[in-house]
């Protein structure tokens, strides 16, 4: 397969920050490397603040319940993100060219990221399609992962440049984020019941504090948070060891630069768990919650790939929900040892772009 290809990556909506972060990463790096790239969207919404200039090489198209007959051009490589299911026209087009051509556009259903066992297991799995509109074609499962046996991590080419030359206080005034040398600490979360919990800690701490809080759910959060405790705790109101930033929208670029300018980050979901990861700060991770409870198994398996310490384990299980413990206080110094031993043993391995690249060539 040659540079300059056809891609066709679709993308449902849930999570606006996850879901849309991983693919348009996935299709701005494809478009660095020479490939075109038409990203489906069922809402795009998102693009407009995450990647507001967009990139040469990708088309953003609208993703509607059923595609016009003149949308059903079929690309070199179809991705199917998340098992968003492709529509039944899409794939009798991809059928049909199939039929015609003797050849298939390679089919990958990129899933979640884990660190669980199975995941080198099923990589790369063929699944033969036995019924409906894409009968006798076949998809290949690719997953994300963390060891040589998987896909890999989304890592730009230009990260380690962009890393090493960033000027941490001309992005804090860009921001207009106040800074006079107190720890920074990003919050980009759920709803963690253990969120008073973390207020009360850096309040308490000799370190001054300054919490950069994300837009959206972390922002309501910590205002309902702060809403009672103002009004249950008359001590709390004199406090001054803990200030708040609220912060906009950030481009994926600013959201990059966040992670690398603060001292403990919190992130949570899968996209900004990489970042986290290339960031190379101590970070806490909050992941999406199952009914099923699945998330715990996927959660551990992601602590012991990082080697966490005891004190990084523990505030894991609290801040996601999984101990009634009290919350630990963080051991910046030897979380930061574990991240940084797990930054460079995954920078050994291939970036997720060049696995798929690689394979797609292969199976072509």
């Amino acid at each position: 397969m040659k540079a300059g290809n056809l891609w066709d990556i679709f993308c449902r909506v849930i999570d606006n920050y996850g879901d849309v972060g991983v693919c348009w990463r996935l299709a701005a790096d494809l478009a660095a490397r020479g490939e075109q790239v038409r990203l489906w969207l069922d809402d795009p919404s998102a693009l407009g603040w995450m990647a507001p200039d967009g990139t040469p090489g990708v088309t953003v198209k609208r993703w509607n319940d059923s595609l016009q007959p003149g949308d059903l051009s079929v690309g070199d490589v179809l991705i199917e993100a998340f098992g968003c299911e492709v529509d039944a026209g899409f794939l009798a087009a991809c059928a049909q060219q199939a039929a015609d051509t003797g050849h298939q556009s390679v089919w990958l259903n990129l899933e979640y990221l884990s660190a669980e066992a199975f995941v080198e297991r099923c990589h790369g799995l063929p699944s033969p399609v036995l019924a409906g509109p894409a009968k006798g074609l076949r998809k290949y499962f690719f997953y994300p992962g963390f060891t040589p046996a998987t896909g890999g991590l989304l890592r730009e080419a230009d990260l380690a440049v962009r890393q090493a030359s960033f000027d941490r206080e001309a992005w804090l005034r860009r921001l207009a984020i106040p800074f006079q040398g107190e720890r920074l600490v990003s919050l980009f979360c759920y709803e963690p019941t253990a969120l008073p919990a973390l207020l009360e800690q850096l309040a308490a701490d000799e370190q001054p504090t300054r919490l950069l809080v994300t837009p959206g759910r972390a922002t309501a959060a910590v205002q309902a948070c702060l809403a009672c405790m103002n009004s249950t705790h008359a001590e709390w109101k004199a406090q001054d060891r803990l200030k708040f930033t609220y912060l906009p929208a950030l481009s994926q670029l600013d959201y990059d630069a966040l992670l690398w300018s603060c001292d403990l980050n919190f992130v949570r979901g899968e996209d900004s768990l990489v970042r986290a990861l290339w960031a190379g700060k101590p970070f806490v991770w909050q992941i999406y919650q199952q009914s099923d409870n699945a998330h715990q198994a996927k959660l551990d398996a992601f602590l012991d790939h990082l080697q966490a310490p005891p004190s990084l384990r523990t505030f894991h299980q609290v801040w996601n929900g999984l101990s009634q413990a009290a919350l630990p206080q963080p051991n910046l110094t030897e979380w930061q040892r574990s991240v940084s031993s797990a930054r460079a043993l995954q920078l050994q391995d291939d970036d997720l772009v060049t696995k798929i690249i690689r394979f797609v060539r292969k199976n072509r």
